[in-house]
Protein backbone atom coordinates (compact mmCIF):
# COMPACT_ATOMS: atom_id res chain seq x y z
CA UNK A 1 0.00 0.00 0.00
CA UNK A 2 1.61 3.28 -1.06
CA UNK A 3 0.78 6.87 -0.23
CA UNK A 4 -0.56 7.36 -3.76
CA UNK A 5 -2.50 4.10 -4.01
CA UNK A 6 -5.95 4.51 -5.58
CA UNK A 7 -8.60 5.46 -3.06
CA UNK A 8 -12.19 6.29 -3.89
CA UNK A 9 -13.98 8.14 -1.08
CA UNK A 10 -17.57 6.96 -0.93
CA UNK A 11 -20.42 9.44 -1.51
CA UNK A 12 -17.98 12.36 -1.85
CA UNK A 13 -19.80 13.92 -4.81
CA UNK A 14 -23.26 14.08 -3.17
CA UNK A 15 -21.61 15.35 0.01
CA UNK A 16 -19.84 18.17 -1.84
CA UNK A 17 -23.00 19.01 -3.76
CA UNK A 18 -25.06 19.19 -0.55
CA UNK A 19 -22.72 21.60 1.25
CA UNK A 20 -21.68 23.72 -1.76
CA UNK A 21 -20.11 26.17 -1.93
CA UNK A 22 -17.38 24.59 0.21
CA UNK A 23 -15.38 27.11 2.22
CA UNK A 24 -13.75 27.75 5.58
CA UNK A 25 -12.18 25.18 7.90
CA UNK A 26 -13.27 21.56 7.97
CA UNK A 27 -12.45 18.56 10.13
CA UNK A 28 -11.94 15.20 8.44
CA UNK A 29 -12.26 13.12 11.59
CA UNK A 30 -11.48 9.79 9.91
CA UNK A 31 -8.62 10.88 7.66
CA UNK A 32 -7.53 7.44 6.40
CA UNK A 33 -6.03 7.75 2.92
CA UNK A 34 -7.13 11.38 2.76
CA UNK A 35 -9.84 11.08 0.12
CA UNK A 36 -12.39 13.35 1.81
CA UNK A 37 -9.75 15.87 2.90
CA UNK A 38 -8.45 16.20 -0.64
CA UNK A 39 -11.98 16.38 -2.02
CA UNK A 40 -12.88 19.20 0.35
CA UNK A 41 -9.67 21.13 -0.36
CA UNK A 42 -10.11 20.73 -4.12
CA UNK A 43 -13.72 21.92 -3.79
CA UNK A 44 -12.70 25.15 -2.08
CA UNK A 45 -12.14 24.56 1.64
CA UNK A 46 -9.55 26.97 3.01
CA UNK A 47 -8.20 24.43 5.49
CA UNK A 48 -8.79 20.83 6.55
CA UNK A 49 -7.80 19.41 9.92
CA UNK A 50 -7.29 15.68 9.41
CA UNK A 51 -7.63 13.43 12.45
CA UNK A 52 -6.82 9.72 12.53
CA UNK A 53 -5.98 7.33 15.33
CA UNK A 54 -3.96 5.09 13.00
CA UNK A 55 -0.26 6.09 12.74
CA UNK A 56 -0.12 4.52 9.28
CA UNK A 57 -2.51 7.15 7.91
CA UNK A 58 -0.09 9.88 8.93
CA UNK A 59 2.91 8.08 7.43
CA UNK A 60 1.08 7.59 4.14
CA UNK A 61 0.18 11.28 3.90
CA UNK A 62 3.79 12.44 4.28
CA UNK A 63 4.50 12.17 0.53
CA UNK A 64 1.65 14.41 -0.61
CA UNK A 65 0.56 16.66 2.26
CA UNK A 66 2.96 19.35 1.05
CA UNK A 67 1.00 19.65 -2.18
CA UNK A 68 -1.58 21.70 -0.28
CA UNK A 69 0.85 24.29 1.07
CA UNK A 70 -0.18 24.19 4.71
CA UNK A 71 -3.93 24.01 4.04
CA UNK A 72 -3.96 20.45 5.43
CA UNK A 73 -2.99 19.91 9.07
CA UNK A 74 -2.89 16.44 10.63
CA UNK A 75 -3.47 15.36 14.24
CA UNK A 76 -2.99 11.83 15.54
CA UNK A 77 -5.90 10.95 17.79
CA UNK A 78 -9.51 9.86 18.03
CA UNK A 79 -12.23 11.91 16.34
CA UNK A 80 -14.19 11.53 19.58
CA UNK A 81 -11.89 14.25 20.94
CA UNK A 82 -11.97 16.54 17.90
CA UNK A 83 -13.16 19.58 19.83
CA UNK A 84 -9.85 19.58 21.71
CA UNK A 85 -8.01 20.48 18.49
CA UNK A 86 -10.72 22.28 16.53
CA UNK A 87 -13.28 24.93 17.50
CA UNK A 88 -15.64 27.07 15.43
CA UNK A 89 -15.20 24.98 12.29
CA UNK A 90 -17.36 25.17 9.18
CA UNK A 91 -17.81 21.43 8.73
CA UNK A 92 -17.06 17.95 10.02
CA UNK A 93 -16.98 14.81 7.89
CA UNK A 94 -16.80 11.28 9.31
CA UNK A 95 -16.36 8.12 7.22
CA UNK A 96 -16.98 5.32 9.70
CA UNK A 97 -15.71 1.77 9.92
CA UNK A 98 -12.48 0.15 8.81
CA UNK A 99 -10.62 1.67 5.87
CA UNK A 100 -9.57 -0.17 2.73
CA UNK A 101 -5.91 0.43 3.52
CA UNK A 102 -6.33 -1.35 6.87
CA UNK A 103 -8.13 -4.29 5.27
CA UNK A 104 -5.48 -4.63 2.59
CA UNK A 105 -2.57 -5.10 5.01
CA UNK A 106 -2.55 -8.65 6.35
CA UNK A 107 -0.34 -7.72 9.31
CA UNK A 108 -3.09 -5.49 10.70
CA UNK A 109 -5.36 -8.51 11.20
CA UNK A 110 -8.64 -6.88 10.13
CA UNK A 111 -9.55 -9.26 7.33
CA UNK A 112 -10.45 -12.95 7.35
CA UNK A 113 -9.44 -13.00 3.68
CA UNK A 114 -5.76 -12.44 4.49
CA UNK A 115 -3.89 -14.57 7.02
CA UNK A 116 -2.10 -12.48 9.60
CA UNK A 117 -1.85 -11.81 13.32
CA UNK A 118 -5.24 -11.39 15.01
CA UNK A 119 -4.80 -7.71 15.81
CA UNK A 120 -7.50 -5.26 14.55
CA UNK A 121 -6.21 -2.27 16.54
CA UNK A 122 -6.64 1.00 14.68
CA UNK A 123 -4.32 2.81 17.07
CA UNK A 124 -1.86 -0.10 17.13
CA UNK A 125 -1.91 0.08 20.92
CA UNK A 126 -3.91 -1.50 23.72
CA UNK A 127 -5.79 -4.81 23.69
CA UNK A 128 -5.89 -6.70 20.40
CA UNK A 129 -8.54 -9.04 19.07
CA UNK A 130 -6.28 -11.94 20.08
CA UNK A 131 -6.35 -10.63 23.66
CA UNK A 132 -10.16 -10.54 23.68
CA UNK A 133 -10.42 -14.01 22.21
CA UNK A 134 -7.96 -15.26 24.84
CA UNK A 135 -9.32 -13.47 27.92
CA UNK A 136 -13.10 -13.05 27.60
CA UNK A 137 -15.24 -15.68 29.26
CA UNK A 138 -17.66 -17.60 27.06
CA UNK A 139 -20.74 -15.58 28.05
CA UNK A 140 -19.11 -12.20 27.46
CA UNK A 141 -17.58 -13.36 24.19
CA UNK A 142 -21.02 -14.48 22.99
CA UNK A 143 -22.45 -11.12 24.04
CA UNK A 144 -19.77 -9.30 22.02
CA UNK A 145 -20.49 -11.38 18.90
CA UNK A 146 -24.25 -10.90 19.20
CA UNK A 147 -24.35 -7.24 20.29
CA UNK A 148 -21.66 -5.86 17.98
CA UNK A 149 -21.91 -8.31 15.09
CA UNK A 150 -25.60 -9.28 15.21
CA UNK A 151 -24.39 -12.87 14.96
CA UNK A 152 -27.30 -15.20 15.74
CA UNK A 153 -24.98 -18.16 16.28
CA UNK A 154 -22.95 -16.22 18.84
CA UNK A 155 -23.21 -18.79 21.65
CA UNK A 156 -22.23 -21.66 19.39
CA UNK A 157 -19.24 -19.70 18.06
CA UNK A 158 -18.16 -18.54 21.53
CA UNK A 159 -18.30 -22.12 22.78
CA UNK A 160 -16.14 -23.28 19.86
CA UNK A 161 -13.62 -20.48 20.44
CA UNK A 162 -13.27 -21.34 24.12
CA UNK A 163 -12.83 -25.01 23.28
CA UNK A 164 -10.23 -24.25 20.59
CA UNK A 165 -8.20 -21.83 22.71
CA UNK A 166 -7.93 -24.51 25.37
CA UNK A 167 -6.01 -26.61 22.87
CA UNK A 168 -3.87 -23.83 21.40
CA UNK A 169 -3.92 -20.01 21.52
CA UNK A 170 -5.90 -18.38 18.70
CA UNK A 171 -3.44 -15.85 17.31
CA UNK A 172 -4.12 -15.61 13.57
CA UNK A 173 -7.01 -14.46 11.42
CA UNK A 174 -6.99 -17.72 9.46
CA UNK A 175 -7.43 -19.86 12.56
CA UNK A 176 -10.25 -17.75 13.96
CA UNK A 177 -11.96 -17.69 10.57
CA UNK A 178 -11.76 -21.48 10.33
CA UNK A 179 -13.28 -21.89 13.80
CA UNK A 180 -16.19 -19.62 12.93
CA UNK A 181 -16.73 -21.24 9.53
CA UNK A 182 -16.99 -24.66 11.15
CA UNK A 183 -19.91 -23.40 13.26
CA UNK A 184 -22.01 -22.11 10.36
CA UNK A 185 -23.48 -23.39 7.10
CA UNK A 186 -21.42 -22.87 3.97
CA UNK A 187 -22.19 -19.49 2.40
CA UNK A 188 -24.35 -19.57 -0.72
CA UNK A 189 -23.35 -17.58 -3.81
CA UNK A 190 -23.85 -13.88 -3.13
CA UNK A 191 -23.86 -14.29 0.65
CA UNK A 192 -21.21 -12.78 2.90
CA UNK A 193 -18.40 -14.89 4.31
CA UNK A 194 -19.49 -16.80 7.46
CA UNK A 195 -16.84 -15.01 9.56
CA UNK A 196 -17.92 -11.49 8.52
CA UNK A 197 -20.12 -10.75 11.53
CA UNK A 198 -17.71 -12.21 14.07
CA UNK A 199 -14.76 -10.24 12.71
CA UNK A 200 -16.88 -7.07 12.67
CA UNK A 201 -17.90 -7.62 16.28
CA UNK A 202 -14.35 -8.10 17.52
CA UNK A 203 -13.11 -5.08 15.56
CA UNK A 204 -15.83 -2.88 17.02
CA UNK A 205 -15.06 -4.12 20.53
CA UNK A 206 -11.29 -3.67 20.17
CA UNK A 207 -11.66 -0.09 18.93
CA UNK A 208 -14.77 0.91 20.92
CA UNK A 209 -16.26 2.10 17.63
CA UNK A 210 -19.80 2.70 18.87
CA UNK A 211 -18.54 4.58 21.91
CA UNK A 212 -16.26 6.67 19.70
CA UNK A 213 -19.19 7.50 17.39
CA UNK A 214 -21.40 8.55 20.30
CA UNK A 215 -18.66 10.75 21.79
CA UNK A 216 -17.63 11.98 18.35
CA UNK A 217 -21.10 13.23 17.47
CA UNK A 218 -21.18 15.24 20.69
CA UNK A 219 -17.64 16.50 20.03
CA UNK A 220 -18.69 17.60 16.54
CA UNK A 221 -21.61 19.50 18.05
CA UNK A 222 -19.15 21.35 20.30
CA UNK A 223 -16.64 21.98 17.50
CA UNK A 224 -19.02 23.31 14.84
CA UNK A 225 -19.94 26.96 14.58
CA UNK A 226 -23.49 28.06 13.82
CA UNK A 227 -24.23 27.12 10.23
CA UNK A 228 -21.55 24.43 10.22
CA UNK A 229 -22.13 21.09 8.50
CA UNK A 230 -22.04 17.62 10.05
CA UNK A 231 -21.66 14.91 7.37
CA UNK A 232 -21.46 11.24 8.38
CA UNK A 233 -21.00 8.24 6.09
CA UNK A 234 -21.90 4.86 7.60
CA UNK A 235 -21.64 1.31 6.28
CA UNK A 236 -24.04 -0.68 8.43
CA UNK A 237 -27.42 -0.24 9.98
CA UNK A 238 -26.38 0.17 13.63
CA UNK A 239 -24.14 3.18 12.94
CA UNK A 240 -26.67 4.68 10.55
CA UNK A 241 -29.37 4.34 13.20
CA UNK A 242 -27.16 6.04 15.80
CA UNK A 243 -26.48 8.98 13.49
CA UNK A 244 -30.13 9.22 12.48
CA UNK A 245 -31.32 9.25 16.08
CA UNK A 246 -28.66 11.78 17.08
CA UNK A 247 -29.83 14.20 14.40
CA UNK A 248 -33.47 13.55 15.31
CA UNK A 249 -32.79 14.21 18.99
CA UNK A 250 -30.68 17.31 18.36
CA UNK A 251 -33.12 18.78 15.83
CA UNK A 252 -36.11 18.39 18.14
CA UNK A 253 -37.76 15.72 16.00
CA UNK A 254 -37.68 12.88 18.53
CA UNK A 255 -40.48 12.24 20.98
CA UNK A 256 -40.42 9.46 23.53
CA UNK A 257 -37.80 6.74 23.22
CA UNK A 258 -40.68 4.27 23.67
CA UNK A 259 -44.42 4.60 24.15
CA UNK A 260 -43.89 4.02 27.88
CA UNK A 261 -41.22 6.71 28.23
CA UNK A 262 -41.90 10.42 28.76
CA UNK A 263 -41.38 12.89 25.95
CA UNK A 264 -37.90 14.39 25.80
CA UNK A 265 -37.75 17.79 27.45
CA UNK A 266 -38.09 20.51 24.85
CA UNK A 267 -34.97 22.59 24.19
CA UNK A 268 -33.61 24.73 21.42
CA UNK A 269 -32.45 22.40 18.63
CA UNK A 270 -28.69 22.13 18.08
CA UNK A 271 -29.08 20.93 14.47
CA UNK A 272 -31.33 21.19 11.47
CA UNK A 273 -31.53 17.86 9.68
CA UNK A 274 -30.64 18.35 6.01
CA UNK A 275 -31.13 14.75 4.87
CA UNK A 276 -34.41 13.41 6.28
CA UNK A 277 -33.63 10.21 4.34
CA UNK A 278 -30.10 8.82 4.09
CA UNK A 279 -28.34 9.42 0.77
CA UNK A 280 -27.19 6.28 -1.09
CA UNK A 281 -24.79 5.86 -4.00
CA UNK A 282 -26.23 6.20 -7.49
CA UNK A 283 -25.66 3.73 -10.32
CA UNK A 284 -22.61 5.58 -11.65
CA UNK A 285 -20.83 5.46 -8.31
CA UNK A 286 -21.75 1.82 -7.74
CA UNK A 287 -20.24 0.93 -11.12
CA UNK A 288 -16.98 2.62 -10.15
CA UNK A 289 -16.90 1.57 -6.50
CA UNK A 290 -18.88 -1.49 -5.35
CA UNK A 291 -17.89 -0.67 -1.75
CA UNK A 292 -20.43 2.15 -1.91
CA UNK A 293 -23.37 -0.27 -2.02
CA UNK A 294 -23.91 -0.28 1.75
CA UNK A 295 -22.88 3.35 2.36
CA UNK A 296 -25.36 5.88 3.74
CA UNK A 297 -24.79 9.62 4.10
CA UNK A 298 -26.60 11.81 6.63
CA UNK A 299 -26.11 15.56 6.98
CA UNK A 300 -27.10 18.07 9.66
CA UNK A 301 -26.47 21.80 9.99
CA UNK A 302 -25.52 23.37 13.31
CA UNK A 303 -27.69 26.03 14.89
CA UNK A 304 -26.55 28.58 17.46
CA UNK A 305 -28.07 26.64 20.40
CA UNK A 306 -25.66 25.70 23.17
CA UNK A 307 -24.15 22.18 22.93
CA UNK A 308 -24.93 19.58 25.54
CA UNK A 309 -24.66 15.89 26.41
CA UNK A 310 -26.66 13.16 24.68
CA UNK A 311 -27.64 9.98 26.51
CA UNK A 312 -26.28 6.96 24.61
CA UNK A 313 -29.59 5.16 25.20
CA UNK A 314 -31.38 7.73 23.05
CA UNK A 315 -29.17 6.63 20.15
CA UNK A 316 -29.92 2.94 20.80
CA UNK A 317 -26.17 2.43 21.09
CA UNK A 318 -25.36 -1.27 21.50
CA UNK A 319 -23.56 -1.88 24.76
CA UNK A 320 -22.22 -4.96 26.50
CA UNK A 321 -23.66 -5.31 29.99
CA UNK A 322 -21.40 -3.68 32.54
CA UNK A 323 -19.42 -1.79 29.86
CA UNK A 324 -19.78 1.74 28.55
Amino acid sequence: MTARAPHIPVLLRPLIDAVAPVSGTWVDGTFGAGGYARGLLDAGADKVIGIDRDPLAHKMAADWIGDYGGRLVLHEGNFADMDEVAQGVDGVVLDLGVSSMQLDIAERGFSFQKDGPLDMRMEQAGESAADLVKDLDETTLADVLYTYGEERASRRIARAIVRARGEEPIETTARLSAIVEACLPRAKPGQSHPATRSFQALRIAVNDEYGALWRGLMAAERALKAGGWLCVVTFHSVEDRMVKRFLQARSGRMGAVSRHAPLLEAEAPQFVTVTRKAVSADDDELAQNPRARSARLRIGRRTDAAPGPVDSNILNMPQIKGKR
